[in-house]
């Protein structure tokens, strides 16, 4: 049986966090769109996209410095938003669900850098949640990476990022798939 899926992008969430050697920031991100396909109890197709355009910063309540670091993160050294209006997580797979919890692979593109991922899903019913490590480096992000800059001290940025993820779906269609006999 094959049960194909849209994410719900009014209630699915995409939180970030990015931690440096003297503290951390966090917000958001949204979805624009996202299909999901599951067979025989296994992800067998899906693909996300990501508006990057649509990033928040919710640690900082200045809104002078929030703006600031927003804008950086819009910039080159970060996300080049400008450039790159989404982000894309497609050609999803993942293994047989056990305990509700599988591992998915897929590519995660940033930057139009496409490039293979894996993390670990758990599903509750039509919501799946999963905290997905990126390794910002792999996607020419590397502003304040302590192995380029030797002289960052406190102000160096670690490696990974967190996009803590909670997506939430519909069901489409249900399609049951018979076998003939000759």
């Amino acid at each position: 049986m094959v049960k194909e899926f849209n994410a719900d992008i009014i209630s699915t969430t995409l939180k970030w966090k990015a931690r440096k050697v003297s503290g951390e920031h966090f917000g958001m991100v949204k979805l624009m769109e996202g299909k999901l396909t599951i067979q025989n109890n296994r992800i067998v197709g899906g693909n996300f996209v990501i508006n990057m355009e649509s990033i928040t910063v919710d640690d900082i309540k200045s809104p002078e410095w929030n703006k600031k670091l927003l804008d950086h993160l819009w910039s080159d050294d970060f996300f080049s938003v400008g450039s790159y209006k989404i982000a894309l997580l497609s050609n999803i797979k993942s293994e047989k669900f056990t305990a509700d919890k599988a591992t998915v692979t897929g590519d995660l593109t940033i930057k139009g850098i496409t490039k293979p991922i894996t993390f670990e899903v758990v599903r509750n019913g039509n919501i799946f949640t999963s905290k997905i490590t990126v390794d910002r480096t792999l996607y020419n992000i590397r502003y304040g990476f302590g192995k380029f800059f030797q002289s960052l001290g406190d102000n160096m940025i670690y490696d990974e990022f967190i996009l803590d993820v909670k997506l939430v779906v519909r069901q489409l269609t249900q399609v049951t798939t018979t076998k003939k006999s000759i």
